[in-house]
């Protein structure tokens, strides 16, 4: 990995992002739009925007970026783009590298507009620091993005790359604890849910949310726990990705 060439990638991809302004509204809007339309949805219904709220600030932006992710790089290797840029001193470590780290600040953003609206807008009754929430939220959609990168190696069209997400990110939908606590659902059931990402992507912000530690600056011991196991899966699918990114669509 070279960080110069990293960050020239990097670079290109924020500039494409730049003049896509559709792309951009649904990365930095969408999750803003969805969150206003969820409060609006239970304005009446007491504390269920507050009871929700945290974990769809995870859910939301790690599905809009594994989207995006996926589709944009498939489509730099349908269109020849890759296969030019690892013919030149670019290494598939540098390439996902690249839009790992324009995509990570693209998320840093959305999860900022996100939580300040929830918070200061939208009046989400938070224990925890919102800080800390912005930084899970950030780390939640890096997983996206990792994943949609990951699986963006084993899809020939745009097309393939959506269909992905029913198989990979709807049951972790259903298994995070959204729905049903994880220690609530069937033994089976909760072993696959321990193995999920984004089990702890829920866990972490609802453990933000709910807070009351008086650890660091209010944040339980165990959201660090949770950030540290996403963070791994973050690594290991932008490890995997590279093992297995191809130049071409076959």
């Amino acid at each position: 990995m070279t960080p110069r060439i990293l960050g020239a990638v990097a670079a290109r991809v924020l500039n494409q992002l730049r003049h896509d302004h559709r792309t951009l509204g649904m990365l930095l809007v969408l999750p803003m739009l969805l969150m206003t339309l969820l409060w609006w949805m239970f304005e009446d219904s007491g504390p269920i925007f507050d009871r929700f709220g945290p974990a769809l600030l995870a859910l939301f932006p790690f599905i809009i970026m594994f989207l995006v992710t996926s589709v944009t790089t498939l489509r730099e290797r349908s269109s020849g783009t890759l296969e030019r840029l690892l013919a030149m001193p670019t290494g598939k470590v540098d390439f996902l590298g690249g839009y790992a780290v324009a995509f990570g600040m693209v998320a840093a953003v959305q999860s900022v507009l996100a939580v300040a609206l929830c918070v200061w807008v939208l009046d989400l009754d938070l224990a925890g620091p919102a800080w800390m929430l912005t930084v899970v939220a950030v780390v939640d959609a890096m997983l996206g993005t990792a994943l949609g990168l990951f699986v963006s190696a084993f899809a020939r069209t745009e097309f393939q790359a959506v269909q992905f997400m029913p198989a990979l990110v709807i049951p972790q939908i259903l298994l995070c604890g959204l729905f049903v606590p994880r220690e609530q659902l069937p033994r089976v059931l909760e072993w696959v849910s321990d193995v999920l990402p984004l089990s702890y992507a829920v866990d972490a912000m609802s453990s933000v949310a709910a807070s009351t530690s008086d650890a660091f600056a209010g944040v339980e011991p165990e959201v660090w726990t949770d950030l540290l196991i996403i963070g791994a899966f973050v690594v290991g699918s932008l490890v995997l990705g590279a093992a297995t990114l191809r130049r071409r669509t076959a």
